[in-house]
């Protein structure tokens, strides 16, 4: 086995930069075309936008206020981690939701500073114009980049009861287009969606592998204040895992993913008072150490079952 039983990401940055790197979290202020009426009115069912509203920021961001705002995250981060370089992540809303100009104005901003070594940019796989892949690609040659696309689900019937707004052939034109350009791709999936077996879970990891992922990001299930989700949890139409349950899932996902992926985070969380289950969710130690017990008990790692079929 390797030193350790998965591709961590943590490791990669260490080895490619020499130090501790952490994310500073940003606000393109694009918004999001599934709540604004270009695609859909209602968002997704497990989305709360103020989930995911950066630490050091307290108003709606606006470009002017980019500089401004990654200079007091790294402040903030560097004091919390001890992290010596950054990355610029937008992560709340499609960042490629907006005028290809406007863009090049705001994730320009994002890197002109001598301690960000990064930038990472999540969206929706049904808003990349070729305008923005051509700028996605500029950015590629200044800096290390990589693409977040938000999948969740390798399956159509789960993308369209989630209320998501883009299939799974969307996704998968998306990242053709972002390969071409030799952009790295780093998928968003969900473990524990409703009516999704284990096998269904498993099929999404080899649904990455066919693709040529360069990332992962794992997240369990959370119920947040005013989502759908919350409505349908408060009905009792949807059950949340135990931790235990989860950490599995995690494994078996592991089991069935190439080993060259990169896996950028084991579980999702959010603040405590938007979360309404499961509350062990909050706890990121707790899900990291759960999935490494899980992981030594079984003696497995990243790509087992993969070996085991070749």
């Amino acid at each position: 086995m390797p030193k350790k039983p998965y591709n961590s990401l943590n490791e990669e940055l260490q080895k490619r930069f020499g130090c501790k790197v952490f994310k500073v979290s940003l606000d393109s202020g694009c918004g999001c075309p599934n709540r604004d009426g270009k695609v859909s009115t209602s968002g997704c069912a497990f989305c709360n936008e103020q989930s995911y509203f950066p630490a050091t920021q307290d108003n709606e961001s606006s470009w002017q206020s980019i500089r401004e705002t990654l200079k007091h995250g790294i402040e903030y981060v560097r004091g919390r981690h001890g992290a010596a370089k950054f990355i610029s992540y937008f992560q709340n809303g499609t960042n490629t939701y907006g005028t290809v100009d406007r863009l090049r104005t705001i994730f320009n901003l994002a890197i002109d500073h001598p301690d960000v070594v990064g930038l990472a940019i999540g969206t929706r796989p049904d808003f990349l114009s070729d305008g923005h892949i051509d700028l996605l690609a500029e950015l590629s040659q200044k800096t290390t980049l990589w693409v977040e696309l938000g999948l969740q689900s390798a399956h159509d019937k789960t993308l369209k009861f989630l209320n998501r707004g883009h299939t799974t052939d969307d996704f998968s034109q998306a990242v053709r287009r972002l390969k071409q350009r030799n952009i790295e791709v780093v998928a968003h999936v969900i473990l524990g969606l409703p009516g999704e077996s284990q096998d269904e879970m498993t099929q999404t990891a080899r649904f990455l592998n066919e693709h040529k992922i360069d990332g992962v990001k794992i997240h369990n299930l959370h119920v947040l204040k005013g989502t759908l989700l919350e409505k349908w949890y408060n009905e009792g139409k949807i059950r949340v895992p135990t931790l235990e349950t989860y950490a599995a899932w995690v494994v078996d996902f592991l089991e069935n993913l190439n080993p060259s992926i990169l896996i950028h985070r084991v579980n999702g969380h959010a603040p405590r008072h938007l979360t309404i289950a499961p509350r062990w969710s909050i706890n990121k130690l707790a899900i990291f150490n759960a999935v490494e017990k899980e992981l030594e008990r079984r003696d497995t790692w990243q790509g087992k079952k993969i070996e085991a079929r070749s």
